[in-house]
């Protein structure tokens, strides 16, 4: 095994000493592409967390992580002849000068708003060449993708062709409108609780309002993910001061009404952002 830093044969190596079924690590031997993918995800969002908290030792380790994964769907693919990691890399090296004429062939481009039509446009002409027969705006965008990224995706495509409201105020009307459906949904819930039509309703005047809210944010030029990984970190810093504020008057915040919790909540507010 190659001791070189940074040399990513020693990473490549490692990983088909692991996936060894004589003598490598039964756990990793018995993954397949579809057990690893949720490990994927999980590492890109960590990348994602290690950048918003500025932390670079962490987007360094984060970064690893995430390469790993890279191996090891290279890896299983390689066991099973499908392609091997070398491929990976020279695809990828490929894709890059042919969607970027500009800088490896001279092509002229604008601006970073032009080279963005460009990309598309590169893309949907390496769909068609490969076979892809739907013509859609939409075509192309993955279904595994969580579903709010879909959402903007969607959104943005359709917005491509016009399709698109005109600026934030009719999206914010647009959102009232959803916020009252859905009120009218949870009353019906409410009027027949078993009831699976009226839960279906429910759900989808839901998924109405998140959509549209998510389009709210695409107006707004706000990244959903950064938006909500920001609320939910203020969330969790508020909630543990609250805890901690519990703990110095002698109660668990566990064992009080809704009410005294919620004044521990307007201190803790009133005194952070």
């Amino acid at each position: 095994m190659t001791d070189t830093p940074g040399d990513i044969r020693r990473l490549l190596e490692i990983m088909a000493r692991l996936r060894d079924p004589e003598g490598g690590c039964p756990w990793d031997v018995e993954q397949t592409f579809a057990t690893i993918a949720p490990y994927t995800i999980e590492e890109a969002y960590e990348v994602a967390d290690a950048i918003d908290r500025e932390d670079l030792p962490a987007l360094k380790d984060e970064l690893g992580d995430l390469l790993l994964q890279v191996v090891f769907h290279a890896r299983m693919a390689e066991e099973m002849g499908a392609f091997a990691f070398g491929d990976v890399v020279d695809a990828i090296c490929d894709k890059m000068v042919r969607r970027h004429p500009h800088v490896f062939a001279g092509a002229p481009v604008a601006d970073a708003e032009a080279q963005t039509r460009e990309w598309e446009a590169h893309k949907r002409r390496e769909r068609a060449a490969g076979g892809e027969t739907d013509a859609s705006a939409l075509a192309g965008i993955a279904r595994g993708l969580p579903e709010w990224q879909r959402a903007l995706k969607l959104q943005n495509r359709a917005a491509k062709v016009g399709f698109d409201w005109p600026g934030p105020a009719p999206v914010i009307a647009k959102l009232h409108e959803e916020i009252e459906e859905v009120r009218a949904e949870f009353d019906a819930v409410a009027a027949a609780p078993d009831a699976a039509a009226a839960q279906a309703r429910l759900e989808q005047e839901l998924g109405d309002l998140l959509f549209v809210a998510a389009n709210l944010a695409r107006h707004a030029r706000v990244d959903v993910g950064t938006a909500m990984r920001r609320a939910n970190l203020k969330f969790e810093r508020r909630f543990r001061a609250m805890e901690a504020l519990a703990v110095e008057d002698g109660v668990r915040l566990a064992d009080l009404p809704l009410e005294a919790q919620d004044r521990y909540w307007n201190r803790v507010k009133a005194g952070s952002p």
